[in-house]
């Protein structure tokens, strides 16, 4: 169960790291971090920068499925212990996701998506066979 909940802290942090690189590319921009319009200036950013914010949206998007999956695997009484290899593949995949979102390499970011994508079907799978 111990691997279950780390991989889903992990999941769940990633998107504030996601939100962190974006905002060294943000005070990179002549005008500074602009606290006060940060959605504006997230608008302007190209590159690494505006990859970094839609890294961290869909890492938002992945948090809410990969939660919902394991809510659907707990309710159907399967022990946590049972899916911690999908888990732990989960959160693999997903770092090699933002990685590839901010090197800008859009096959292996695309592949890294559909096996992450594949993993929580396979959780809910599994909660509607237990």
């Amino acid at each position: 169960m111990h691997t279950v909940i780390a991989c889903l802290l992990v999941v769940f942090v990633m998107p504030i790291v996601c939100s962190w690189v974006g905002g060294y590319f943000r005070a990179k921009q002549p005008e500074g971090f602009d606290n006060k319009h940060p959605r504006l200036q997230v608008a302007r950013l190209e590159g690494a920068g505006h990859r970094a914010y839609a890294a961290q949206q869909n890492c938002w998007e992945a948090l809410g499925m990969f939660t919902a999956a394991l809510v659907a695997v707990r309710m159907s009484g399967m022990a946590l212990d049972v899916i911690a290899t999908l888990c732990v593949a989960f959160v693999v995949a997903r770092v090699v996701f933002v990685a590839c979102y901010l090197a800008n390499i859009d096959a292996a970011r695309s592949l890294s998506f559909l096996v992450s994508f594949g993993i929580c079907i396979t959780l809910f799978y599994k909660a509607l066979t237990f």
